[in-house]
């Protein structure tokens, strides 16, 4: 080193040392591979999702998925896989009580790892005109527990009864009755929450039944069933009455 160089240099010069040799250390390293250099066509891509619906007894019921670099499909009911049901169709013919659920499909590409479709809900149900319109709807409780406000307060899990916007929306008021519309418990239990929601927003809240006011405020609605505790594991009623199916 130089001894006429000032102290006070030294420090400058040690410090563009350290930098011109991280620079050229830099320079040896090869660029990160970023995201548009990747082969996205090995990753299956879900463009239309399995929708919820209500269908009646003794129909099929139909779900699908489309998808873009799939090959390969497996629906599964509840989260089972359903033997032999590996096309992008579901048909569940002649459906039961027992059908209500949920469905979904894992879809995927040359064996790779599979991607998983939304699960859409299967309500099921049954009409009589002998009680004024009157439906039993069936659909599979969800354990999960939670609280909305005071209404339906602390539940340990929930059914949904709802029917999709392309069946429209929810189940609207019968013009051929001028039965009061409620909802109830169809099992008898004693301690369940109704809830119900209107398309306009309106909504109402009690334990075992609900009465939507004569004329309704909204076009149709939707309703949940919350248990406070003692989820039911088997497919579960509401009795809609009023209604159309």
């Amino acid at each position: 080193m130089n001894q006429n160089i000032p102290q006070n240099k030294i420090h400058h010069i040690i410090t563009l040392a350290a930098i011109t040799g991280l620079l050229a250390f830099a320079g040896n390293i090869a660029p990160a591979q970023t995201a548009d250099d990747l082969d996205q066509t090995e990753f299956p891509t879900i463009t239309s999702q399995p929708v919820d619906q209500a269908v009646p007894v003794g129909s099929d019921a139909v779900l699908s998925v489309q998808a873009v670099n799939a090959d390969s499909y497996q629906w599964q009911s509840n989260g089972v896989a359903i033997e032999g049901q590996t096309n992008s169709t579901l048909t569940i013919e002649n459906v039961g009580v027992d059908s209500a659920g949920s469905y979904s499909c894992n879809v995927s590409q040359s064996g790779g790892d599979p991607v998983p479709t939304r699960a859409a809900s299967l309500n099921v149900m049954t009409s009589s005109a002998m009680y004024g319109d009157q439906i039993t709807v069936f659909g599979l409780p969800k354990a999960g527990g939670g609280s909305q406000g005071t209404c339906p307060g602390r539940y340990a899990g929930y059914v949904n009864y709802t029917k999709t916007v392309s069946q429209g929306w929810g189940w609207a008021p019968s013009t051929n009755t001028t039965t009061i519309f409620t909802a109830s418990d169809g099992s008898g239990r004693t301690d369940t929450k109704i809830t119900y929601m209107g398309r306009s927003f309106d909504s109402g809240c009690n334990q075992t039944t609900v009465t939507i006011p004569n004329p309704p405020f909204s076009p149709s609605y939707r309703f949940t069933i919350y248990f406070p505790n003692n989820v039911p594991t088997t497919n579960y009623p509401i009795i809609l009455t009023g209604f159309n199916p």
